[in-house]
């Protein structure tokens, strides 16, 4: 009769690999989101702002007082979601290992101003995205990736106008926009920790 570590291996096995594939999915999306919005902000938009200004996008409706962001947020706020989503299947050392070549990958898609600063940007509230979410996610998916990437694009968005454009003209617009794509995020992530808990997939 077969031992019960044997019985589970089968399972274990197809589990461990499932993680793998998902992980390795989200990890080429978080690394494209990068360089892709770098390429979007200057090129994509309802306007592009004069003299090496971005390209904007409407972030709310229509009203009073129009509030506009660079059109590279919504990729940006996406790629906090996939970071996380890289740590709970792959690890830390791979979302780590992400947020380089995420930046690295910038390099050829953006004047080396925009570079530098959404390089740096992106650096800095990764990791600290990082820092907020590692802690957090043993008590929930949806409390540790909301909350991090809450923290993160608000840093993301004040290092990267001011480094970018040298004044903080659409701080408001980019936070919003990056906060859109994490609530749109929400439902899937409550469908993956469903999923997760009925097929007995844990974190990495």
């Amino acid at each position: 009769m077969p031992t019960p570590t044997t019985t589970d291996t089968p399972a274990k096995q197809r589990l461990a690999k499932q993680r793998k594939h998902e992980g390795i999915v989200f990890l080429l999306g978080f690394i494209a989101c990068v360089p892709a919005a770098n390429y979007i902000v200057q090129h994509i938009g309802v306007f592009c702002v004069a003299e090496g200004g971005p390209c904007v996008i409407p972030v709310a409706p229509p009203s009073i007082y129009s509030i506009y962001a660079p059109s590279g947020v919504l990729l940006i706020g996406i790629a906090f979601v996939l970071r996380d989503l890289v740590q709970r299947r792959l690890g830390i050392w791979w979302a780590m290992l992400a947020i380089v070549a995420g930046a690295l990958l910038s390099i050829g898609f953006a004047p080396a101003g925009l570079i530098i600063a959404s390089t740096t940007a992106f650096f800095i509230s990764e990791f600290i995205d990082l820092m907020v979410y590692t802690p957090l996610q043993k008590r929930g998916l949806i409390l540790a990736a909301v909350a991090s990437s809450i923290v993160g694009l608000t840093v993301d968005s004040l290092v990267f106008l001011q480094l970018a454009f040298g004044d903080l003209e659409f701080i408001v617009g980019q936070i919003i926009g990056k906060t859109w794509m994490i609530l749109v995020a929400i439902p899937f992530l409550y469908w993956l920790r469903a999923r997760d808990k009925r097929i007995g997939l844990g974190a990495a």
